[in-house]
């Protein structure tokens, strides 16, 4: 039975040895629906507003939270396999989980201490999109070995005027793994960078 989880809330994945090593962390958002006019004389002529590119992203870091290494729309998987992401998705038009990433903890490496989920707005700065403008976000975890969803984090708080979000993270703990819903907005974040940044 899946949990849903609140914002700061941490749950086990592994303690108590019930063998979980495949997860994949899916993350969802829909646009909300757009209301005036986007120009044009008189509203004759008016421009189709630019999707909303949201990309979800996974920054590795060591047991101190520093930076190690990415995972996103252009480096899709990590040499050793144990992080796969299933590829970009530029609208977010549909049911379900937008983009998917995969992970194997069984293939973690030793050195890393936590994986954290994020999702940012592609040139959003230039497109001037943001958060706001979008709804129903969340994040999900599911144990591929079961077919089962472990636990949902939906993102409900008011994000108007950010570009990116720290959506949660899968992290140590005295040898089990964690994971921790964290939905912390992020001002300025028109590109990863800007998030792994934090972490460095």
């Amino acid at each position: 039975m899946s949990i849903n989880l609140q914002k700061g809330q941490k749950i086990d994945l592994t303690k108590g040895g019930i063998g979980l090593k495949h997860i994949m962390v899916g993350l969802g958002w829909d646009e909300a629906k757009r209301s005036g006019s986007d120009g044009g004389f008189f509203g004759l002529f008016k421009a189709k507003p630019q999707d909303i590119d949201c990309d979800a992203s996974a920054i590795l870091c060591d047991s101190n939270g520093k930076y190690m290494d990415l995972v996103y729309y252009r480096n899709l998987q990590l040499s050793d396999g144990s992080i796969v992401h299933q590829g970009d998705n530029l609208t977010g038009a549909g049911d379900g989980d937008d983009e998917q990433i995969m992970v194997d903890l069984s293939k973690v490496s030793p050195s890393v201490g936590k994986i954290v989920f994020v999702v940012n707005i592609y040139s959003a700065s230039d497109r001037k999109q943001h958060f706001g403008m979008i709804q129903n976000a969340f994040i999900r975890l599911v144990d591929m070995d079961k077919n089962n969803e472990i636990c949902r984090y939906n993102l409900s708080d008011n994000y108007y005027g950010m570009e990116g979000l720290i959506v949660g993270e899968i992290y140590r703990y005295n040898g089990e793994w964690k994971f921790n819903a964290i939905g912390q907005p992020v001002q300025s974040a028109s590109h990863v960078d800007k998030l792994t940044a934090m972490y460095k």
